[in-house]
């Protein structure tokens, strides 16, 4: 009679390649490849040019305020697709309730731009 834990033998074994497979890979990929760099590697570079400052700058918050309006409209394209696949189903009812998803975000959109958080654009 086998025993309860032979049907996950196979789950197992495939578990075991699965973690094997990327160790082994690395390892053989770090036999293989030709040991040269060194600091010279490490350094920063800018089309054949030393750079002339350090990279990390600080953003103006207004380039964080365009791309929390773009995540916001891009979600509510999202919302708008299932809603235009099954529109027949929903009839009237479908139709009120995105009427009153995109009345809420029209609002959010003129209150944005009524705070003035797009004159620079």
């Amino acid at each position: 009679m086998p025993s309860v834990l032979a049907g996950y033998i196979p789950i197992f074994l495939f578990m075991a390649g699965a973690f094997a497979l990327p160790v082994v890979t690395l390892l053989v990929a770090r036999l293989v490849r030709p040991q040269t760099g060194g600091e010279g590697k490490l350094a920063p570079y800018e089309c054949g040019v030393d750079p002339d400052s350090d990279a990390r700058q600080r953003y103006a918050i207004r380039y964080y305020v365009v791309a929390i309006l773009f995540v916001i409209f891009d979600v509510e394209t999202i919302f708008l697709f299932p809603w235009a696949i099954i529109y027949k189903q929903l009839a009237l009812f479908g139709l009120v309730e995105m009427l009153v998803f995109l009345g809420i975000l029209i609002i959010g959109y003129v209150w944005i731009i009524k705070k003035g958080a797009l004159d620079w654009a």
